[in-house]
């Protein structure tokens, strides 16, 4: 048996890796695993803060690698909608992959702030419930903290402008 592709995103907060990621999903019949939905699902009303935001995707790690190997091994390509836009945040991706040897592809969303900011007041308008995270004070927060793909890093990279 085959094993699945992984594949994951990285691109600054409102660069379309969620519309992306469900386009991908849906063209090569993939399972799409959604961190904004298990958090708000999981844990309901709890993030506010990038802190926050921190400490509960954390906890959900280790279950979710378990999860996401299990439906390589299967044969089942994967596309996670969770961020890979720190080198640690994409070595957790690494580890996933690698230990069952799945072949995988880092799609890099590149986007001007200007549009990533608009996508996001588009998004706060359409998702309500995300009004208190999806702010232009948010998004320079984690601008702060992005970092994009080199191809020292050793993945696959899929760029995309």
């Amino acid at each position: 048996m085959s094993i699945g592709v992984l594949t994951f995103l990285c691109g600054k907060m409102g660069a379309g890796k969620s519309t992306k990621a469900r386009d991908i999903a849906g063209s090569r019949n993939a399972v799409l695993l959604s961190e904004d939905e298990w958090l708000a699902s999981l844990f309901p009303n709890c993030i506010n803060s990038l802190e926050e935001y921190i400490e509960y995707s954390n906890r959900l790690q280790p279950q979710m690698k378990a999860l996401v190997q299990s439906v390589l091994s299967a044969g089942t390509d994967v596309v996670m909608d969770f961020p890979a836009n720190t080198v640690a945040q994409r070595e957790w991706f690494r580890s996933i992959f690698s230990k069952i040897n799945a072949p995988h592809e880092l799609i890099y969303i590149e986007q001007a702030d200007e549009v990533c900011i608009e996508q996001i007041a588009k998004r706060r308008a359409d998702q309500p419930q995300r009004a208190a995270t999806d702010t232009k004070e948010m998004f320079e927060l984690m601008r702060k903290h992005f970092e994009p793909p080199s191809s020292n890093e050793g993945f696959n990279i899929v760029g995309i402008k």
